[in-house]
């Protein structure tokens, strides 16, 4: 879930400052002496930002979700734990044909791990203290080995483009309401441009619609969800697959979620909840392991 989390955060931080940016630089410009919509215009500064935006985040993707949740990382081991952590990764790492991930630890009460990385040759794997106290090495091997193969089947790059995609159609459409609003605003012989009434309902309009986006890229997570566990087994086995689930489910009923992973539903949700989960219902991903999905 952090994983997504984090992407999405630092995505909508860069948009923002990039369209701040260029609305300051006075670059943003996308209407005619004659007050028409240049559309080819408004396309291209549309997939500039919007690309801009998810590939930035990509490339800061480690170090801000570094900052973000405090992660340590392992230069050299000082415990058994942490021997067992990063040799696990490493062996892996092998198997699933990838470079050696950067290994952490960040101090967290929920049970939780992410991988994250512009490429599958320099990606971060980070598991949460409380995963490590309350799993077992198997369920623990299990959960390395999802991330792993989050890694591996390239995620973080596919995540990126189709954030690209949603990012220049809220970009596009919430322009497009500016200039709306602040036609409906001026009066009659005003000299055209931008004024501050476009400034507002673009940035309202890019709330709104970023969190319709976000549905598209919450259907991605899901997906791909069920791809982790297929490959987590693969490598780790699938009973250990299974049992980390299954330890993650008792964990989830034991412990009340913070308010952003419950909007999440890492244990499923129904409605609109579920249109915004990062993550499968845990049921729903054990029985697809356990029907060799």
């Amino acid at each position: 879930m952090k994983r997504i989390f984090l992407f999405i955060l630092t995505n909508l931080a860069v948009v923002f400052v990039i369209n701040i940016t260029l609305r300051l630089l006075g670059v943003d410009r996308v209407l005619d002496r004659g007050g028409a919509i240049n559309f080819n215009a408004l396309l291209v500064m549309s997939l500039v930002i919007g690309f801009a935006g998810s590939i930035i985040s990509l490339f800061m993707s480690k170090w801000s979700a570094k900052r973000m949740v405090g992660a340590q990382i392992i230069t050299a081991p000082s415990d058994p734990t942490e021997r067992w952590l990063v040799e696990t990764v490493r062996r892996q790492a092998l198997s699933a044909g990838i470079g050696m991930p950067e290994v952490a630890i960040y101090d967290a009460p929920d049970v939780n791990a992410f991988a994250t990385g512009w490429n599958k040759n320099d990606a971060l794997v980070a598991v949460s203290t409380a995963l490590l106290h309350s799993m077992s090495r198997d369920e623990a091997e299990a959960v390395l080995a999802h991330e792993i193969s989050h890694v591996a089947n390239g995620d973080m790059v596919t995540l990126t483009l189709i954030q690209g995609v949603v990012n220049t159609f809220v970009v596009f459409f919430s322009k497009l309401f500016g200039i709306f609003v602040d036609s409906m605003l001026r009066k009659d012989g005003e000299e055209r441009g931008p004024g501050i009434g476009s400034f507002i309902a673009e940035i309202v309009a890019q709330l709104v619609l970023g969190v319709l986006a976000s549905i598209i890229v919450m259907w991605f997570s899901r997906h791909r969800e069920f791809r982790a566990d297929a490959g987590g087994a693969a490598l780790a086995g699938r009973e250990k697959m299974i049992a980390a689930l299954e330890r993650l489910k008792i964990n989830h009923e034991q412990v009340s979620l913070p308010r952003e992973m419950a909007a999440s539903g890492i244990s499923g949700g129904t409605g609109m909840s579920r249109l915004f989960m990062t993550h499968p219902p845990l049921e729903e991903r054990i029985a697809a392991l356990r029907a060799g999905r």
